[in-house]
């Protein structure tokens, strides 16, 4: 089965029941936490992946409750990075002008 925000939104809804917009981004800055936790450990790959997987889901929880696909919002806002002009900060990161 292919997820979608529509998909993980109404399995966190039959779960858990109905989630705040506060609720959900709390949840996410706590996995958010655990996988800079994974990675500062220098945990397996795999495990670091799945970190990252439960960040992904609490914000296809998050957009999906506002009625949008997560999948598709980052590719509408991929066309618009790809169209900025970016400073490179020089550690692989930056931010555009």
């Amino acid at each position: 089965m292919t997820e979608s925000s529509a998909t993980i939104t109404h399995w966190g809804e039959v779960t858990f029941g109905r989630a705040t917009s506060d609720a959900l981004l709390n949840r996410a800055q706590a996995e958010m936490d655990e996988l800079r936790d994974a990675v500062t450990n220098r945990d397996a790959d795999k495990d670091i992946a799945l970190e990252a997987a439960d960040v992904m889901i609490l914000l296809h929880r998050l957009v999906g409750t506002l009625g949008f696909d997560l999948a598709a919002v980052v590719d509408e806002k991929m066309t618009i990075n790809r169209k900025r002009d970016w400073q490179p900060s020089g550690d692989g990161t930056g931010q555009h002008k």
